[in-house]
């Protein structure tokens, strides 16, 4: 399948994809699916996008705009749009990508602020640039690194008392992933305390899988489920098969398996061999 070379971006916002979209960025390919829960009435408030930063840089983008906050979707298109924007001004000035980043970012939560409606979104970016990855987040949209071979290189940690809870120990993932707070965010854009998390610049090997999502996905599997899902096969195939096993988990629930009903929104990458 040819997949479209990427330009100024693209931006996927209130949209409901029938199949994974290839878009090329940086030396790879991304595929991106993104779909509001099932049988839901009201717009996706989950967004994507795949935004360049010359022809060996960009970024890969989720954003889940928070569940009973007005205009979740406003708010997660206005974050990818701050992004755009900023990148478009840090190449005219010259700018590091990482302080584009950085600047698109507080650009979103001022932006937010402003509206004064109280409206919030997460945020997941996975730089890329030169072969090397850097993730960036707010909130409980996740990122993960992962090798051919299973090894796991990068998972980000969910600013959530849940997430906190399960990285410290105090629980264990199946308990973290039925616990009745799961969905409970401490740290969103759009917030007068949001901070950010960098992550340490990583090589991206050929045969790496970067997983983007929203928890809409995390929700539905087990890391070692990803982990294994995600590490071989065609990429097309790999996104086809998360969305379809999401949305089934969604729709018939059982008590040997994680599964919460949600928007669903991923972008899987790998460097183009």
């Amino acid at each position: 399948m040819d997949t479209p070379a990427v330009a100024r971006g693209v931006l996927f916002c209130e949209q409901d994809l029938r199949e994974p979209t290839p878009v090329a960025l940086a030396g790879g390919t991304a595929w991106v699916f993104t779909t509001r829960a099932p049988d839901k009435a009201t717009f996706n408030e989950d967004a994507a996008a795949v935004l360049p930063y010359g022809e060996q840089a960009g970024l890969l983008v989720v954003a889940d705009g928070v569940g009973g906050r007005p205009v979740g979707a406003e708010a997660a298109r206005r974050a990818l749009v701050a992004l755009e924007e900023s990148l478009s001004d840090g190449r005219e000035s010259g700018l590091p990508l990482r302080v584009a980043v950085l600047d698109g970012i507080e650009r979103a939560n001022r932006e937010l602020l402003e509206l004064g409606t109280g409206s919030a979104t997460t945020l997941a970016v996975a730089q890329i640039r030169e072969r090397h990855v850097r993730p960036y987040h707010v909130g409980d949209s996740m990122i993960l690194h992962v090798g051919q071979r299973g090894k796991l290189r990068h998972l980000t940690v969910s600013h959530s008392p849940v997430g906190y809870a399960y990285e410290a120990g105090l629980l264990d993932e199946k308990e973290a992933l039925h616990h009745e707070d799961r969905h409970f965010v401490s740290n969103t854009i759009g917030a007068p305390d949001m901070h950010i998390t960098i992550g340490s610049s990583a090589p991206l090997r050929p045969r790496d899988t970067l997983l983007v999502a929203s928890d809409g996905l995390a929700d539905n599997f087990t890391t070692e489920e990803l982990k294994e899902r995600i590490r071989t096969g065609p990429l097309w195939a790999v996104a086809r098969s998360l969305a379809d096993q999401s949305r089934q988990r969604m729709l018939e629930p059982r008590q040997d398996q994680p599964g919460k009903i949600d928007d669903l929104t991923l972008i899987v990458f790998r460097l183009d061999r």
